[in-house]
């Protein structure tokens, strides 16, 4: 007989979102992202599905708000000591957590808004872009305090790194190589990221 949720002790507020989450983050690591439903999250979670509903109203947000969370305990940046040396750590921590829950979050909401993208039925959103450029910015403050002399990046130039690595992820899977790393960094991030000098000294003369 199906376990009854209604026979539970009853929650709410983050114990009740706790639990859908880690439902959400179970099913994805276990079945993917395709058995990812409403009635899957209730059963699994043991809550009502309206409870869900009231708080995430596709699959797509639930993977994000799931994909969140493990990014926001797992990965913050490391401090290597060094502006390169924190983007590659940073980036090869980031690549691995792809392996599991967060990249089947990533790979089935890209697939699904794409999808509405085509058939015009619903708008685009990006999974984790501002966490990405979050994480920029604690790895550019270190740098500073070090000496470091690193650029004020804009919007666009802090999502460049995290932007290529998802994309890297999508057309190609994972695991990702370090040597796909180690161009993100050194072809991209670092050029972006770290003053040239003559940019130091402010433009030539005339």
């Amino acid at each position: 007989m199906a376990d009854d949720f209604r026979r539970r002790p009853r929650r709410r507020g983050s114990a009740l979102e706790d639990a859908i989450l880690d439902a959400v983050v179970d099913i994805l690591q276990e079945c993917g992202y395709g058995e990812l439903t409403f009635e899957a999250v209730a059963q699994r979670a043991g809550a009502g599905k309206a409870s869900i509903y009231r708080r995430w109203t596709t699959r797509v947000e639930l993977a994000h708000a799931a994909a969140h969370r493990i990014l926001g305990v797992e990965a913050g940046p490391p401090d290597t000591g060094s502006l390169r040396g924190d983007l590659k750590a940073w980036i090869r921590l980031t690549a691995d957590l792809l392996t599991g829950p967060v990249g089947q979050a990533l790979r089935g909401a890209a697939t699904e808004v794409l999808g509405h993208i085509a058939s015009d039925t619903g708008r685009p959103t990006t999974l984790s872009r501002g966490w990405y450029a979050s994480q920029i910015d604690v790895i550019l403050e270190r740098a500073r305090q070090r000496g470091e002399d690193v650029v004020e990046p804009t919007d666009l130039v802090r999502s460049t790194p995290g932007t290529l690595l998802r994309f890297h992820f999508l057309a190609h899977g994972a695991p990702i190589s370090d040597a796909v790393i180690d161009s993100i960094v050194d072809e991209v991030a670092i050029p972006l990221l770290v003053r040239s000098p003559a940019c130091r000294h402010g433009p030539p003369t005339t």
